[in-house]
């Protein structure tokens, strides 16, 4: 559906030239939602402006539906532009015009029959969950309620992309939970292809199948959101994945547990998949003479299957803990020793 190869953008300031997206390669399929995550200067908005030419490349080629959209004439950009909807961290929506006149904006402009138009304006609503809300402002919205007018808009056209930059950045957790809810309703009934850009690492896992990391205008990683939650490479990556798995209370009382006497071997094992619904622990106090006390530990649910870290103690001697180890590993489980010999 969207592919990029070698694609440049440069800016020239004051201070010399910048690289914002640096020979980038990506390829994103049909109907999937695609994650870009990444810090504050990463490069992530030039690149999901670029997609839609809002800005152009310096050098590459964008490929969206199999049109070179950075060869396409102006006419012509226009027109694929309609299949290409995007919702901002802001809403950018008309103060003046009611709810029922923001999703209608980009039909009036394509001069489509005003009974059409409201017929499609009252599917939208529906869809979006905003029914009793037509005839409202913008000033008389949530942020949620706010959003979901802006997908309804980006919508409007029956595009084949949605494009999302920082969409739910401006709003709560709750709000931002129900926001990503509608956007995987949104791709299943629809079959939208969705690339969604983030420094949460939580919107990624939520409701991305993959994910690529950028980092200085590259992409330094990417992947199946669970193999890359599974299996980071990068330190940068890590990095992210620690917002979900490892939060700051979880390291606040791992370091408060590590300083008690006693306290044994510390293990942090790591479960994908299928692996999470296995009875390990009770299998381990079961065939080991070991004494295990559960310190922490978190499951989330992810697209493809759960992921979840796991912080035990164990006490015994150095040979039933070896077992233990060894009978770990066996069961596909990642483990790891962050305390003890």
């Amino acid at each position: 559906m969207i592919s990029l190869s070698r694609l440049v953008k440069t800016y020239q300031t004051r201070d010399g030239q910048v690289t914002a997206v640096d020979h980038i390669d990506l390829k994103i399929n049909e109907g999937e939602i695609f994650g870009i995550i990444g810090y504050s200067g990463a490069g992530k908005s030039t690149l999901i402006r670029l997609l839609n030419m809002l800005e152009e490349p310096t050098s590459g080629d964008v490929t969206i539906a199999g049109k070179n959209m950075n060869q396409l004439s102006k006419k012509k950009l226009r027109e694929a532009r309609q299949e290409i909807g995007m919702i901002f961290q802001h809403f950018n929506l008309l103060w003046s015009r009611t709810v029922k006149d923001n999703i209608s904006f980009p039909l009036e402009i394509k001069g489509v029959p005003k009974e059409e138009r409201d017929q499609r304006v009252n599917e939208l609503i529906r869809l979006v969950g905003l029914e009793g809300r037509g005839g409202s402002y913008p000033s008389q919205l949530s942020g949620g309620q706010k959003q979901r007018v802006g997908i309804a808009r980006a919508l409007a056209n029956n595009p084949k992309v949605l494009l999302c930059d920082e969409a739910t950045s401006a709003l709560d957790p709750k709000t931002t939970d129900s926001i990503l809810e509608l956007l995987v309703d949104i791709n299943k009934k629809l079959g939208l292809t969705i690339v969604l850009i983030t420094h949460e690492m939580h919107v990624i896992r939520k409701i991305c199948h993959r994910v690529a990391v950028m980092e200085q205008g590259k992409i330094v990683e990417q992947g199946d959101v669970l193999e890359v939650f599974k299996r980071p490479k990068e330190e940068m990556t890590k990095e992210f994945v620690k917002q979900v798995t490892e939060p700051e209370e979880t390291e606040e009382a791992l370091q408060h547990l590590l300083q008690e006497n006693n306290i044994g071997h510390v293990l942090q094992l790591t479960f994908v998949g299928g692996d999470a619904e296995k009875p390990l622990i009770t299998n381990i106090i079961r065939r080991f003479e070991v004494t295990v006390n559960i310190l922490q530990g978190k499951i989330s649910q992810t697209q493809n299957g759960p992921y979840g870290s796991l912080f035990i103690s164990l006490e015994g001697d150095a040979v039933e803990v070896q077992k233990v180890l060894d009978y770990i590993r066996d069961q596909q489980v990642e483990v790891e020793v962050i305390h003890g010999e």
